[in-house]
């Protein structure tokens, strides 16, 4: 009975820190899967971690209060990372639709709850489906998990203050622009070479409608690239994970105090 009393604390930071990172980590944090799911999705995660990770001595009370503290900063903190990483979708959606015109047209978006584009919207169902199709989501598992070795649950150090720290958020900031562009490139410049035939054939026939023959050329167009382009996408998609999954080992490093966190 003793050991299962003095167990409960560490179990406990363990809980948390899950907990956190289930809130803020992409697809795990999904607004459609039921808030008892995911606790209990936490709770048995926790229960496996438990026996895995090495348990240290609990100081005093006011101790556990600040590793509390601590571990739903860590949570956050990696789960949040990997959102951002994630968020290249919606920027990449975003100027499709700009380019195509949808921009007068968004959706309400129920995991975060405000409007997104739609093209936003599509990429993003499409790469859940093929991130769960490829079990990538084991990574997001196996990174929280590897956060366990590098940042004890009964340490008392974070190095959030750090140059290094600060320098890898831009620099994970920065990639995913790139890769937002990468995806968001090929329609983009496709539909701004159709704007300029446009523009010409409107100066050559100045009787035709640029706005009923536009907007239906410009959707056509958009949709066909989209349909070709739809390998290269899952490429970046790829790409993109691998991102997250480097991103998220670095930031572990980093807050654990690990000089090489940077690659």
């Amino acid at each position: 009975m003793n050991t299962i009393l003095q167990s409960i604390p560490a179990f406990l930071l363990i809980f948390v820190r899950i907990t956190a990172f289930f809130v803020t980590a992409p697809v795990f944090s999904n607004r459609s899967i039921p808030t008892m799911h995911k606790i209990g999705f936490s709770f048995f995660v926790s229960y496996i971690v438990f026996f895995m990770v090495n348990q240290g001595p609990l100081g005093a009370v006011d101790n556990f209060i600040f590793l509390l503290i601590k571990e739903v900063i860590v949570g956050l903190s990696l789960g949040i990372i990997a959102s951002i990483v994630m968020s290249a979708i919606q920027v990449a959606g975003g100027l499709i639709d700009f380019s195509t015109g949808f921009s007068m047209a968004t959706i309400f978006d129920p995991q975060t709850g405000v409007q997104s584009p739609l093209m936003g919207q599509f990429f993003n169902v499409i790469t859940i489906l093929f991130l769960l199709s490829v079990n990538a989501h084991y990574l997001l598992l196996q990174g929280i998990l590897n956060s366990f070795k590098v940042i004890p649950i009964f340490s008392t150090g974070l190095h959030f203050g750090q140059e290094a720290f600060i320098a890898h958020i831009i620099q994970i900031f920065m990639s995913m622009f790139v890769i937002a562009f990468q995806m968001a490139l090929p329609v983009v410049a496709s539909l701004f070479l159709v704007d300029v035939a446009l523009g010409i054939l409107t100066r050559i026939v100045p009787q035709l409608n640029i706005f009923v023959v536009g907007m239906p050329l410009k959707v056509l167009v958009a949709f066909g690239l989209l349909i070709i382009g739809m390998p290269t996408f899952i490429v970046l998609v790829q790409h993109m994970f691998e991102l997250i999954t480097q991103s998220t080992n670095s930031i572990i490093q980093l807050i654990g105090g690990m000089k090489n966190g940077v690659h």
